[in-house]
């Protein structure tokens, strides 16, 4: 079933608008995916805030045109989808035939594109980085909080004594 013109025109327009605003573009080979993996897969990157679609190359050519992301348009041949996002780490991932990528201007192959799969998470990293600069606090904490205990230890082995 092919498109009209108009339909064409607004998923040109919804991808520009992603495009815009995205950090990331992954492209990969979705052939072999199972229907249940690709919808466990279209799931899980929803909630991830990535915008994930198998669509026309032409269309996507046309979106990307004029956009730091134009060099990604000679990659774009046979069946592909996209992932475009915000975040870079969430947008790779593993499961598929990965082809290229984009960060910014720069396009990324796919061994980097493994590398940033692997990587954790946004939040994990924000909460790995929390509790670093956390731990000295709390030791200093800890260790001012010791002083009185162990004087009132003492207290209390003196007087137990008497």
């Amino acid at each position: 079933m092919s498109l009209n013109l108009e339909e064409k025109k607004a998923i040109v327009a919804e991808v520009s608008a992603q495009v815009a605003s995205a950090q990331a573009i992954i492209i990969a080979e979705y052939r072999g995916m199972e229907v249940g993996q690709m919808t466990q897969l279209r799931a899980k990157t929803r909630e991830s805030g990535i915008y994930f679609h198998v669509i026309k190359n032409s269309l996507v050519r046309r979106a990307v045109a004029d956009t730091p992301y134009a060099e990604l348009a000679k990659h774009m041949v046979g069946p592909l989808v996209y992932g475009i996002g915000t975040d870079p780490v969430a947008a790779a991932n593993e499961k598929f035939v990965i082809k290229v990528g984009a960060i910014g201007e720069k396009v990324i192959s796919r061994d980097e594109i493994t590398a940033l799969a692997a990587l954790p998470s946004r939040e994990q990293l924000l909460s790995q980085l929390l509790g670093t600069m956390q731990a000295p606090i709390a030791k200093f904490v800890q260790t001012l909080n010791e002083v009185p205990t162990r004087f009132v230890r003492g207290l209390a082995m003196v007087r137990d004594s008497k």
